[in-house]
């Protein structure tokens, strides 16, 4: 276990302050994509049958049947069907008024889905960047060190130096890539509850159920 442990102490000795940097940004991501799956997991982002059941139900002319089987369930798809069906079914709301009260649970909702990814766009951004930085204050250094030994420079103290500065940018890249690809995976997850909350509210609106229809033609 020691063993194990002592290149990464020594890795984080040589980087100076940025890779310490690095470090905590890299565990601020592992914490930050842990906590998103399990928020997605919990708001049923990967589950949308009982969604698309309940809408065929509802085009089936059984709008009870459909907001019983939506009834209490904190899904993102089953909360925008639910507040869609009910703005539908409310006979104090217009069309429009049903459209507008829809539209704000969707982007409740979205905004919900897309919490935390903005700090993983970041940290993509700045990890490099800051390996970049980590690096050029390296180079700097031996450099600086090179200059003053002058002519008695040594070129595998150099050699070591250098070695050292490449570490902050290796890191930031380590940090950055998984970010990315995780960020990229999380969008296309977002995008797919929106675009199949916009089919059901579509759907929930251009198909009127008979008896809502009945109820409608007698106002």
């Amino acid at each position: 276990m020691d063993g194990a442990l002592q290149p990464a102490s020594d890795i984080l000795s040589q980087g100076g302050v940025t890779i310490w940097i690095i470090a905590a940004l890299s565990i601020l991501t592992a914490a930050l994509i842990l906590w998103k799956l399990i928020r997605f997991a919990r708001s049923g982002a990967w589950a949308g049958a009982t969604t698309e059941q309940a809408v065929q139900l509802w085009i089936g002319g059984e709008p009870e049947a459909a907001q019983q089987l939506l009834a209490n369930r904190p899904a993102l798809r089953t909360r925008l069907a639910t507040a869609a069906m009910a703005a539908r079914m409310n006979p104090a709301f217009s069309p429009d008024d049903a459209r507008e009260e829809t539209e704000r649970v969707a982007r409740a909702a979205l905004m919900e889905a897309r919490s935390g990814l903005r700090a993983l766009e970041l940290i993509a951004t700045i990890a490099p960047l800051l390996g970049l930085l980590g690096t050029v204050l390296g180079m700097i250094a031996a450099f600086q060190a090179l200059q003053e030994a002058g002519t008695r420079a040594d070129p595998a103290a150099l050699a070591g130096g250098i070695w050292e500065a490449l570490l902050t940018t290796a890191a930031g890249m380590a940090v950055a890539i998984p970010a990315s690809m995780t960020l990229t995976w999380f969008e296309s997850i977002v995008e797919r509850v929106q675009s199949d909350m916009e089919d059901a509210a579509t759907r929930i609106f251009t198909h009127t159920p008979p008896r809502l229809a009945t109820l409608r033609a007698a106002e």
